[in-house]
């Protein structure tokens, strides 16, 4: 070969790459920037007051999710704080590192630049992605160590090396001990080996090296849960049969379309057509069926959440961005790939404010009401004007403000021996954290590790009580009365109003009662 032929192909190939790269900065600080406007708007989320309340109480496992996010997250309160911002650098991060490795799988399924800027452009409009990564839990790392995993795979198919094996295993024991439903993701790994001509590695010791690092990172969880009486298992159940609706196919394939972006369908639905249909997609079909044993568990289930299935898009996206690269670059229609890119962003921005609380409430409000988005729920809930995601970011400070009220209300004596009884673990997380400006005691409650964590060992003379039924209160104690009410016109319909007793002289010890109160829901 020409020397100057290769050193000019070269030089086109180093300007691809920065050209590439380039592009995939930009989307990553566009995704930083948008995380960010939504920082100061609305409050702390309910379940990050709860996960603040688990850090407290460091474990190898919570009722509700394994150790991993909140070991995460005990070691960035002791280095930060708990601000919001700090509270919420890591996920808006690990947003960004979802990103980039959409972005790469495309890279490794043969996309150019344009296939890695499409892939990295529709994860970054996803307003299940955006919304995720806007609070604190598992699920912003979640989203991340899917495709981490699914890119070690096909390094290991492709390598062969017993290194890439390994540290698979690594990740999805970790994403084991982050979330349980790494579970589905191995289940798809399984069928994909053995649907492909890939199967033939399970005669090699890598698949087998990486299921047994995973079980054994996982084991100590396990080991907990057994000697809890398996706790996560009831919660399952639970949360299965009273609290999620039911979602029928029809309802499954809109929740998706709506939570990833309708204007990103086009790129997905080509990627699983491209992987099952096309000589090129072939040899990385295991992708495929990775995604459809997720998507077909969950149908299955009956009763998934529309989110359960996002950590499993990004490949599905990557190999759609492949699967378009060339058809949008017929010669003298240019242009096609500047407006799929635009139709994107376009599309992110109209839609970002349903993921992300961008707007001032009645500005959302009336947003919401032009393009006809209605609130709605996965769960048996009444709703308000604001959907659910919302609605709990709002009236935790007030409600720790009035049980404060309360609380300084009580004579020295019965503040030595009063507790705080709250009906689930938002409430109970709020008091613990909102409550520390007032020196309350810490909360307690019957709801998932809360009523793990039991009743304590101080006796309790003097109860005041968030919420409950009046009557099931007045029969708990020989003096009830009413101290004051939590007002929050934008909470959950549920939390509104709420009704604050001091319950005095309890008819029984609270450590007697508290086998009955016990809710893993």
């Amino acid at each position: 070969m020409d020397p100057g032929v290769a050193e000019r192909g070269g030089q086109v190939a180093r300007d691809t790459l920065a050209g590439g790269s380039a592009a995939l900065g930009l989307i990553v600080l566009a995704k930083l920037v948008v995380q960010a406007l939504a920082l100061p708007r609305y409050g702390y989320f309910r379940d990050e007051l709860y996960y603040l309340a688990c850090a407290d109480h460091l474990a190898w496992g919570y009722v509700d999710h394994p150790p991993l996010s909140i070991a995460i997250l005990w070691l960035q309160r002791a280095l930060f704080g708990d601000s919001l911002f700090a509270l919420r650098a890591l996920p808006a991060l690990a947003g960004c590192l979802t990103i980039l490795l959409t972005a790469r799988l495309a890279r490794d399924l043969g996309g150019g630049r344009f296939a890695q800027t499409l892939a990295a452009l529709a994860a970054l409009v996803s307003p299940i992605y955006l919304g995720i990564d806007h609070y604190f839990s598992m699920n912003a790392f979640d989203l991340a160590l899917w495709p981490l995993a699914a890119w070690l795979l096909l390094r290991a198919l492709a390598t062969g090396r017993t290194a890439f094996w390994a540290a698979l295993g690594l990740v999805l024991g970790a994403g084991l001990l982050n979330k349980m439903s790494v579970l589905w993701l191995g289940a798809g790994i399984a069928l994909g080996l053995l649907a492909t001509p890939h199967r033939r590695v399970l005669a090699m010791k890598g698949p087998w090296i990486a299921a047994a690092l995973a079980g054994a990172l996982y084991l100590p969880h396990l080991v907990w849960q057994a000697r809890h009486a398996w706790p996560t298992l009831e919660f399952m159940r639970n949360a299965t049969s009273l609290k999620m609706v039911d979602v029928s196919l029809a309802g499954f394939v809109k929740g998706q379309i709506l939570a990833m972006n309708p204007v990103t369908a086009p790129i997905w639905v080509a990627g699983l057509v491209w992987l099952f249909a096309s000589r090129a997609g072939r040899p990385w079909r295991i992708l495929g069926w990775i995604f459809l044993a997720v998507a077909a568990i969950l149908v299955l289930a009956g009763r998934s959440r529309a989110s359960s299935l996002a950590p499993a898009y990004p490949m599905v996206l990557a190999a759609g961005a492949v699967a378009l690269e060339a058809p949008l670059a017929v010669a003298g229609r240019a242009w096609l790939r500047a407006a799929a890119a635009a139709l994107l962003v376009i599309a992110g921005m109209a839609l970002a404010p349903f993921g992300l609380p961008l707007l001032p409430v009645e500005t959302y409000l009336r947003y919401a009401r032009a393009l006809g988005a209605a609130p709605s729920t996965e769960e048996h809930l009444r709703l308000g004007e604001l959907p659910q995601h919302y609605a709990d970011m709002f009236g935790w400070e007030e409600m720790a403000a009035v049980v404060a009220r309360a609380y300084a209300g009580l004579s020295p004596r019965e503040r030595d021996g009063c507790g705080i009884f709250a009906q689930n673990y938002g409430e109970a997380g709020a008091i613990d954290f909102f409550g520390r400006r007032y020196g309350l005691p810490r909360a307690l409650s019957g709801h998932n590790s809360y009523w793990m964590w039991g009743p304590g060992e101080r006796p309790v003379d003097v109860v005041i009580v968030v919420g409950g039924d009046l009557e099931d209160n007045r029969q708990a104690f020989e003096t009830l009365e009413q101290a004051g009410t939590i007002r929050c016109d934008l909470c959950m319909p549920y939390e509104r109003d709420l009704p604050v007793y001091i319950g005095r002289a309890p008819k029984a010890p609270l450590a007697r009662l508290w086998p009955r109160l016990k809710k893993y829901v």
